[in-house]
């Protein structure tokens, strides 16, 4: 198998447990994102429930609204910010530059000595800043570029595993060539199974150590974990592809389709160029290559021609009724024995098969070689050779024609020259001749 192809089959099953786990992560944060926050507009109020609530000695509610606002003021991240506390219970009001910044401000408050409750009025300003965006744009890229700079000696690791799992993939298919090989007994295609699934199980697992690797949060059994858990999910997404997995593995288990056969599945004809663990490569006649997938070949009824090396050819061949039957049949007989193309001479068969409209029409079979082009060589040369034989013993071999009966003699009207007259006789005087 093509180490490009190994690597697509291996990659199949690691890019579902990547998407799983993508969806996983996404839910749990969503699940986070679900949370009101104080800047919601729905969430007005937020409840700190103090454990006690002081009665002596409680800090002055302008005292209180004073600190936040200059807090507030300071940080440049407000504009018209405003703070009124009445009875330890604050309200805040005035234009926030982000949703995060209003949030902050909801926590301050609410770490405030003697402040009972909010109420966090903050609107966030919508304006779009291009020059912000575009720092904040650059503190990411900035950061993403960190974070590569710091990962590079664990994909630089990744790397030499792939390159390790590609070479213990070559040792193992080299190794079990020559084993397999030995073994008379089993099947090519048998062969070319326990090749493709030792070489995606090597892959699959070097996969597995690389994205450890790569990334040290990611262990094996969680990835089997998560691959376990999405089984369900991910067999409805890729139903396609795992029917087709499965396909081949049973037709590369149990078919007898080997590389180099001609097969036919409904209006598919063409010689088997490989078999992979997902597709078949059929070679049309005409060169065209079909890429077949493998459930379609599971499902449909196949023709193996090639199944075994000779198969037997039929034509129709008709001769004169006139004709002797007997002498014909062996006349014919003689002829497709005396072909090179015919593997057993003995076993040509010709039968008188049925009366036609203008010859009686015989059946003559013989064995030849099981691929097209032999078939269409012999086939020729057969008929060549039935046609040559018939003409020595000149046994007519006839065109369809017609006989027309009536029941009254008919008259032919013309001028008719008594020389030319084949059956000699003369013409009557009206120019109409019996």
């Amino acid at each position: 198998m093509h180490p490009i192809s190994q690597f697509r089959s291996a990659a199949y099953l690691l890019t579902l447990a990547a998407i799983l786990s993508s969806f996983t992560w996404r839910n749990s944060q969503a699940q986070i994102s679900d949370e009101p926050s104080a800047g919601d507009a729905n969430v007005d109020v937020v409840e700190i429930a103090p454990e006690k609530v002081s009665v002596e000695g409680v800090v002055d509610d302008s005292k209180i609204a004073k600190r936040l606002k200059d807090i507030f003021e300071s940080t440049g991240w407000f504009k018209d910010v405003d703070v009124t506390s009445k009875n330890g219970f604050v309200t805040i009001e005035g234009l926030a530059d982000s949703n995060a910044h209003s949030d902050w401000a909801s926590d301050i408050a609410t770490r405030t000595t003697d402040v009972i409750g909010i109420r966090n009025n903050l609107e966030v300003d919508s304006t779009v800043k291009f020059a912000d965006s575009m720092v904040v744009v650059g503190k990411s890229l900035d950061k993403q570029y960190r974070e590569l700079l710091v990962r590079i000696p664990f994909l630089i690791a990744g790397l030499i595993l792939l390159c390790i799992t590609w070479l213990v993939s070559k040792l193992i298919h080299f190794g079990l060539d020559r084993l397999l090989n030995s073994r008379k007994g089993l099947r090519s295609s048998l062969k070319d199974l326990i090749k493709q699934l030792s070489s995606i199980t090597v892959w699959l697992l070097g996969f597995l150590l690389a994205t450890v690797v790569v990334f040290p949060g990611m262990t094996p059994a969680k990835a089997l974990t998560v691959l376990g858990l999405g089984s369900v999910a991910i067999g409805f997404a890729f139903k396609d592809i795992f029917e087709n997995f499965f396909a081949g593995v049973l037709i590369l288990w149990r078919y007898p389709i080997e590389k180099g056969d001609f097969v036919r599945c409904n209006d598919l004809f063409g010689k088997v160029e490989d078999i992979t663990i997902r597709n078949t490569m059929l070679r049309k006649t005409d060169g065209e290559l079909v890429v077949v997938p493998n459930a379609h070949l599971f499902k449909s009824n196949v023709e193996i021609l090639t199944n075994r090396p000779k198969r037997r050819v039929r034509i129709t061949c008709g001769v004169g009724y006139g004709e002797n039957v007997d002498r014909s049949r062996e006349v014919i007989r003689d002829a497709v024995a005396s072909c090179t193309t015919v593997s057993a001479p003995k076993s040509v068969e010709v039968f008188a098969d049925e009366f036609a409209d203008s010859s009686v029409n015989f059946e003559v079979a013989w064995w030849t070689g099981a691929t097209p082009l032999e078939i269409r060589k012999s086939r020729d040369e057969v008929i060549a050779a039935i046609k040559a034989a018939l003409d020595q013993e000149e046994i007519e071999i006839p065109f369809p024609y017609r006989t027309l009966t009536f029941s009254e003699t008919l008259k032919m009207k013309g001028v008719l020259e008594q020389s030319k007259n084949s059956s000699g006789a003369p013409e009557t005087a009206n120019g109409y001749a019996d």
